[in-house]
């Protein structure tokens, strides 16, 4: 219990030994994994051995089960935090190509039916097969702006009819089913958004093409094509009722509170490896009687990251706490999205610099890192849209 509402900071032990079940799995999986991936510039294919071995371990159906009480130790947001950083530090984009129902968890979860948690949470608690759900929400013209989508769903009879298209759906390629986010019309705004469940092989939703990156290559970001297609009346994520007076853009935004902390703080673990990389890089080099030239103002670079990326992680765990405890917690979402990609960048970054000529090629892994490293400040918001939010909430205004 935390004492007086402070977040504890103590790892538990049962936490801590999943922290080195993760991090043995990275090295020799995730890092090579993500290394070959960025090789041939594909994404790891869904029947990739790994996928298998981490299904066996029951990793992807630690979530909650169908009635919202947990089954063994509860996958808390702050345990996503502590998980998603070490899984981050082997390779972020093979972290994101882990199984299991992804960002749509939790509107599932706070949502949808008693029949829609089971059908679609409690099927990750299946070990014989690795499973993913997706979550498509941005589109071609609605990026950080979620409240502009312009995907139209329609009343059909008792069904619905979607049309549209979505963007940088992450895993949409593997998916058994695709949280997909639409509107009633776009002239009411939030007001107008709804969820549907969309199982993979629906006839008029379409996966047209995975996007070329610059880094995180590990992990398919598809394109979505939605023409005519036609949904069932239990498609909708948790009935008409959970639309009124714009429960739909709140549920969804609660997903992203739920979820910048773990993309903040995935930022976070990239940033330690190259930290990691750069400090052994020193040391070896010192230890060899091969001090570098600019050692001392490398030493207070080296010390500048360190606190930074601390502090990073403590700004993503409190976060991560408050949505643990049910509490509102955007400002501290925010804060956290918005400081720790740049912070993580900052560190790349040095390492790079102080990794010189090596720092720049492609088989020392760093090169890899600065380029992954740089799309956690637009994913999950942008570091602008963060810095808006935070300021709104501060000024008393409601988030728009």
């Amino acid at each position: 219990m935390e004492a007086a509402g402070l977040v504890k900071l103590d790892i538990p032990d049962r936490l801590r030994k999943m922290q080195q079940q993760v991090r043995i799995l990275g090295r020799e999986f995730l890092r090579p994994m993500g290394v070959e991936a960025d090789r041939t510039g594909e994404p790891t294919p869904p029947d990739h051995p790994f996928y298998f071995k981490f299904a066996e371990l029951g990793l992807q159906g630690r979530t909650r089960t169908a009635s919202g009480q947990s089954e063994g130790e509860r996958w808390s947001a702050r345990t996503a935090c502590i998980i998603g950083e070490e899984a981050s530090y082997w390779d972020r984009g093979v972290a994101v190509t882990l199984p299991g129902p992804g960002m749509s968890a939790s509107p599932i979860i706070n949502m949808g039916t008693d029949e829609q948690k089971r059908r679609y949470i409690d099927m990750f608690k299946d070990r014989s097969k690795p499973l993913w759900g997706a979550f498509a929400m941005t589109e071609p013209g609605a990026g950080s702006d979620v409240a502009a989508i312009r995907t139209r769903c329609d009343r059909r009879g008792d069904g619905w009819v979607i049309d549209g298209a979505k963007a940088f759906c992450s895993n949409a390629d593997r998916a058994s089913w695709i949280l997909v986010w639409a509107t009633v019309d776009v002239a009411l705004g939030r007001q107008g958004h709804r969820a549907f469940v969309i199982e993979r092989g629906t006839k008029g939703m379409e996966v047209t093409r995975n996007e070329k990156k610059m880094g995180l290559t590990a992990y398919a970001s598809c394109s979505l094509s939605l023409d005519n297609c036609e949904l069932p009346a239990d498609a909708l994520l948790g009935g008409e009722e959970h639309y009124q007076t714009k429960r739909g853009f709140k549920e969804a935004m609660k997903a992203f509170d739920a979820t910048r902390p773990l993309v903040a703080v995935m930022a976070i673990g990239i940033g330690r490896a190259a930290f990691d990389r750069a400090r052994d890089f020193v040391r070896d080099n010192y230890d060899l009687g091969r001090p570098i030239p600019r050692y001392a103002k490398i030493r207070e670079k080296l010390a500048r990251i360190r606190r930074r990326l601390d502090a990073g992680r403590l700004l993503c765990w409190k976060a991560a706490w408050l949505a643990d405890q049910q509490k509102p917690n955007t400002l501290e979402a925010s804060i956290a999205k918005a400081y720790c990609p740049p912070a993580a960048l900052e560190a790349v970054s040095a390492c790079v610099d102080i990794l010189g000529d090596a720092g720049v090629r492609n088989d020392h892994l760093v090169e890899k890192l600065y380029r992954d490293v740089k799309a956690l400040d637009i994913v999950e918001g942008t570091g602008q849209i963060q810095r808006r939010i935070i300021a709104r909430k501060i000024a008393g205004y409601p988030y728009q």
